[in-house]
């Protein structure tokens, strides 16, 4: 480890033990999923050495540590983004904290506009790969590999869904920079590609992840239909408020996910 991350570590494991395989990424507006972790400890973002702060409503700002039955977890509540004015560097740095304590399986979440008419606002999808749109890579020559997302998480995933009958549709994730949002034209170009949904995080993420070896799973939240799906304009309102209707079967659909990482490794 660095120095900067060895002083957010330190820093961190001040305030309790802040030790997990499995870690979590939340997405805008879909902080709740805390509320179902028990024997809770928080530390703001603020509070850790070279930590980015979210600017962006919806993102709480603060690393959670609790526990899932005996499934112990961390959460980063909020992430940063390049729109936001930062490097590729601290976008990921968040990534590299979870891995320094411990976190083998990270899920990764965020709110998606629906490039398909029929992937609805409030659906859930699962990704299964990503489109990097960005122009920017955490691989130096941009060779990225076909399939970061873990196969075997994915298929168990798909079971859990099924299991507590909540409906998930599969596809493929277009990351972009923002910030605004796409054009009608950029949407026609990206559905041309094979892109399902898109947004404006979680690619560079994944990748970090991957590259630190890792197990990573993604799942969007689509929040609105992308831009020129519908004749209306699109806004951050109407992502946060999706995001608030549909946030308990995405809470319900992860602690359900986490209980059957931990059952696969015990069995």
């Amino acid at each position: 480890m660095n120095s900067q991350i060895e002083s957010a570590i330190a820093t961190i494991s001040k305030e309790g033990a802040f030790q997990a395989e499995v870690g979590l990424v939340l997405g805008s507006g879909l902080g709740n999923f805390v509320d179902a972790l028990s024997n809770t400890t928080r530390i703001s973002f603020a509070d850790i050495p070279g930590f980015p702060e979210s600017t962006v409503e919806g993102h709480s700002g603060e690393m959670v540590h609790g526990y899932l039955g005996d499934v112990s977890v961390l959460v980063n509540s909020g992430r940063v983004h390049f729109y936001e004015g930062y490097s590729l560097d601290q976008v990921i740095y968040p990534v590299k904290i979870l891995n320094a304590l411990g976190v083998k399986t990270l899920i990764l979440t965020n709110a998606a506009g629906s490039i398909r008419k029929d992937y609805s606002p409030g659906d859930l999808m699962l990704i299964t790969h990503f489109l990097n749109q960005t122009g920017h890579s955490v691989y130096p020559d941009h060779n990225e590999p076909k399939n970061i997302f873990d196969p075997g998480l994915t298929d168990r995933v798909v079971n859990t869904a099924k299991q507590i009958s909540i409906p998930l549709k599969t596809g493929s994730y277009a990351g972009l920079n923002g910030p605004s949002y796409e054009t009608p034209a950029e949407i026609r170009f990206l559905r041309l590609k094979g892109a399902d949904a898109v947004g404006m995080s979680t690619v560079h993420e994944s990748m970090a992840a991957y590259q630190l070896g890792m197990k990573v799973l993604g799942i969007s939240c689509l929040t609105n239909y992308a831009a020129g799906i519908l004749n209306q304009p699109l806004n951050h309102e109407e992502v946060m408020e999706t995001g608030q209707r549909v946030r308990e079967d995405f809470a319900g659909l992860l602690v359900e996910i986490i209980k059957s990482l931990r059952f696969s490794s015990s069995s």
